[in-house]
């Protein structure tokens, strides 16, 4: 939400509506509140950035007889709560722990740099050769359907925007003062190595960008010809990030 209100804010300057900018301009400044974003999102006992909203870990997908048309009964994977959900911060380790890092947000002294310095380079979280998973290898939905028609599309696999806006964020801090600022390049190097490597790699086997790339291989996955995100690419090659 940070990041969308400063885009927005940057937009509404570009256009001369300063209404408009104001108004989202406060809103980014509210949520880059350190204290207030720790307050809200930040878990000390895991040391991460969650989500917060209803949830329950006692979820699963069970096969039933569902009546179709003509009586004729089908078997459908349907979702089955097992405990009602309540509102909590959501323990799931991915991407989404990491915008406040991507967003700059992190004062370059604090202690919780580190700690998101650790959970990019883990590879028990996010650290693959190919570059950051999606979601964590600890987490409960780790690689797992969301329903019967729909798999885990942001639940494992590699994709280039995300690592893009960390790569950039890694880069940031890296150029800072602060005591975490080599730790930020020696990972920036690898990351930004693995990627270009694994999506060269791909490129010369099938003749493709693809839309995500499989955390365990690297393989190409998705949409093929997928010069949208996946081309940010040539900017992670050029280091370009000073728009980002």
């Amino acid at each position: 939400m940070h990041l969308a209100a400063d885009c927005m804010s940057s937009i509404a300057d570009i256009l001369d509506d300063s209404d408009i900018g104001k108004e989202y301009g406060l809103t980014a400044n509210l949520l880059s509140d350190f204290e207030l974003l720790n307050q809200m999102h930040f878990d000390y006992n895991n040391g991460a950035y969650f989500d917060y909203g209803n949830h329950t870990e006692k979820v699963r997908l069970s096969w039933r007889l569902v009546e179709a048309a003509g009586n004729h009964p089908t078997r459908e994977l349907v979702r089955e709560v097992l405990e009602k959900p309540v509102l909590r911060l959501v323990p799931h380790i991915g991407y989404v722990s990491l915008f406040p890092f991507m967003s700059r947000l992190i004062p370059p002294d604090s202690w919780i740099l580190e700690k998101q310095l650790d959970l990019i380079s883990n590879t028990s979280t996010l650290w693959t050769n190919f570059g950051l998973r999606s979601l964590a290898k600890t987490s409960s939905i780790y690689m797992q359907r969301n329903t019967e028609h729909d798999p885990p599309y942001w639940r494992g696999p590699i994709w280039m925007n995300m690592n893009y806006m960390i790569l950039s964020a890694l880069n940031y801090y890296s150029e800072v003062d602060g005591p975490y600022r080599d730790r930020a390049k020696t990972i920036y190097n690898d990351l930004r190595n693995n990627l270009i490597r694994n999506v060269v790699r791909n490129y010369n086997e099938t003749g493709y960008l693809w839309e995500q790339y499989d955390q365990k291989k690297g393989k190409g996955k998705g949409a093929r010809l997928f010069t949208g995100w996946t081309s940010l690419t040539a900017l992670i090659m050029a280091e370009a990030y000073a728009e980002c």
